[in-house]
């Protein structure tokens, strides 16, 4: 992104995608539909330079984009749809702006929209890791490591770690605050269904347990910890998490 954005930062790009953490939750839209918007985002700011003014129109075609993709209106959105994504942005952008954009996205992508995301090795490791948690346990197993997923999209240094890395090291940190005297804290299990070992883990377990504590943005990111503070999270924004990590867990 630094190589295209002269008006673009890591800050700008943090606010945004927390909006669109609210966007998803105000149209009950699939975590995938998220990951995905996230993602097609992220590829164009990664060729194409965008004004400030538009960067909300692009998170907001990305978004609607994604919708569509996992069902919610057929190939071509129904005006209501388009409507709806004019109304989230306080009618900042006009239908016509948003369609326009969205043609801009789907054309720089070339229309290639399936690609893997954290979600989707998450929804694979978090039922391996579930098998090694007591029953009670297992929902707030899942939403602590579905939480630090999602922190990882607000910080764009994070684009340095595969999908399938991040969603092994949100399972790991996840284990290891719910039990953090356990020994071994990685299974050979999840070492088998992941292709990770431990020591593969350390650098991007250590950058999630910062997004824990610190935001990218300050007091302008709240929708990602705000969500997860409800009780259909089990509060995973609310836990105690340790401020490091004793070296052993990684050896």
């Amino acid at each position: 992104m630094e190589r295209f954005q002269a008006n673009i930062n890591s800050t700008m790009h943090a606010i945004l995608i927390d909006w669109l953490v609210e966007v998803a939750e105000a149209f009950s839209l699939s975590p995938e539909t998220l990951y995905l918007a996230v993602n097609c985002l992220d590829r164009y700011l990664s060729g194409n330079v965008i004004t400030e003014l538009n960067l909300q129109l692009l998170g907001v075609s990305c978004i609607m984009i994604s919708a569509k993709y996992y069902g919610r209106g057929s190939v071509r959105a129904p005006p209501r749809q388009v409507e709806s994504f004019c109304y989230i942005t306080d009618y900042t952008y006009s239908s016509n702006e948003l369609l326009e954009m969205e043609s801009c996205v789907l054309n720089y992508l070339k229309f290639e929209l399936t690609t893997p995301t954290a979600n989707c090795f998450l929804s694979r490791f978090v039922p391996q890791g579930k098998r090694e948690e007591e029953v009670l346990s297992h929902l707030l197993f899942e939403s602590l490591a579905s939480y630090l997923c999602v922190l990882s999209l607000l910080d764009y240094a994070m684009l340095r770690y595969a999908p399938s890395l991040v969603a092994a090291s949100a399972v790991f940190l996840a284990r290891y605050v719910l039990h953090p005297s356990r020994k071994p804290s990685w299974s050979s299990t999840l070492e088998h269904y992941t292709r990770y070992r431990a020591e593969h883990l350390e650098a991007c377990v250590k950058n999630l347990l910062r997004l824990c504590h610190e935001s990218p943005s300050g007091d302008n990111v709240v929708a990602v910890r705000k969500k997860y503070s409800k009780a259909k999270y089990k509060f995973a924004a609310n836990m105690i998490y340790p401020t490091s990590l004793p070296q052993e867990l990684f050896l």
